[in-house]
Parts: structure tokens; sequence; C-alpha cells
């Protein structure tokens, strides 16, 4: 999970310094957090699934969160992140009677949850403790609940050189693809499809058409892996 002495640094300033380090993309993190929760509400409705209680993981200050709750139709959703600091601030900006937000240390999993949503989490999380967050996701999961998880593709260069901007990205250890599905069938998974997303820069914007139909080619600067704990689980 992302260390909580870390962000717990970057909080009150995290917005700022992303949107620096993806200047050379010519977009904020609006457009991506907003791109990347409208792939998940299409997958959703191709699949006739309407989850009720969600769960994001690693929600930091929690600026995906209210994303979430309203473009996927939550009932309830929950943000969970390791930076007490990071919680503060998505509390005040964001609780409602329908968003609330937990230290992890602080959430005990029920297997209640339709749908879990990650982004970016898992470069943070030292490898030696990511079966540990996926035992921690398994556990939130109701039975054939499903699991988005997206992150960073290094094997694209304007990837590699966003992060390598970004203060709070320069250390962190990325999973390629094939790292991640096979990390996430060691946990129980079933991996039901992997897209690549955000393929053109804003200056090439008038080919984002096409991206649907090159989705599963490697060039997006995200990958996204949507799974499900397997039905025949406990």
């Amino acid at each position: 999970m992302k260390t909580s002495v870390d962000f717990d640094c970057f909080a009150d300033s995290y917005d700022e310094a992303l949107d620096e380090a993806l200047t050379a993309s010519g977009e904020d993190r609006q457009y991506f957090s907003k791109g990347r929760v409208k792939s998940v509400a299409k997958c959703l409705r191709r699949m006739s699934r309407k989850p009720h209680r969600l769960m994001d993981f690693g929600c930091g200050t929690g600026v995906t969160t209210p994303l979430l709750a309203r473009m996927l139709e939550a009932e309830t959703i929950i943000g969970v992140d390791t930076s007490l600091r990071s919680l503060e601030v998505a509390r005040k900006n964001h609780e409602s009677n329908q968003i609330g937000f937990l230290p992890v240390s602080e959430y005990v999993p029920t297997a209640d949850v339709d749908l879990a949503y990650c982004n970016g989490v898992f470069h943070h999380i030292p490898q030696a403790q990511r079966a540990r967050a996926l035992r921690f996701l398994y556990q939130s999961l109701r039975t054939g609940g499903l699991f988005s998880f997206w992150e960073n593709n290094p094997w694209n260069p304007g990837t590699r050189y966003v992060m390598a901007r970004c203060a709070f990205d320069r250390d962190a250890v990325t999973l390629t693809p094939v790292e991640a599905r096979r990390l996430l069938r060691s946990a129980g998974f079933t991996v039901l499809r992997t897209n690549f997303h955000f393929i053109f820069p804003r200056v090439l914007k008038a080919l984002r058409s096409v991206e649907r139909l090159v989705s599963r080619l490697p060039l997006g600067a995200q990958y996204h892996v949507l799974c499900q704990k397997s039905i025949r689980s406990e």
C-alpha cells in the first residue's frame, strides 16, 4: 500500500505535483481519473453489473472517490489508505452519507464489497507486501465481486518519463501487465480482461477515437486488469 510517511508529506500538494508531472501529456489528473472510471462503467454495462458497495483502495486524498460513486451509481463507497493525512483531506473535501474514509488498519474485511477499484497503488507497495494487500482486497470482496486494477504501463516511454518527473513516483517499482496478471491469479482472482488506455497525448487527440480498436495492444500509458473473486471461493 502507499507508505503513510511518504504520502502524509504529499497530502496537501498531491494534486499540484501530479498535474505538474502530467504536463507533457497535455492533460491534467481529472482527464485521466474520468477516463478510468468511464472505462470501468462501460465494462460493467457490458456485463450487466451494477455494484452497490464499492471500495476505493489507496484512495489518497479522495479525488476519484466521488467520481466512482457518481459514475458507477454506487449506494455506498468506502475509501481506504495508509496515509492518515491524506484521509484527513479526503474527509474534509469528500465525505458524505454515501462516501466514507478509513485507514486500512481500521477496516475489517467482511466480504460485502461488490467492486474494488485501485489506481497506481501497487507500484508503491513493497514487493514483499503485495500479496498481503491482495489478500485484504480478496477478503473484502463478496463472492463473484469484481476488482478493477489500474497500473502505469512501464512499457510506455511516456509513462516512464512522467513517473521520473513525479516526486512521489521516482522510487516506485512498476509492474508489467504480465507480472500484474500473475500476481492477481496467485491471489485467487480470475482475470477477465486486460486493456490499455491513454495512448495518444493531447496534441494527437484527433486519434483518440481509434484507441478502443487497439486497446488490447500494450501501447497505452496505463493498463486495466478487470478480475473477479472466484464464484467457487468460500
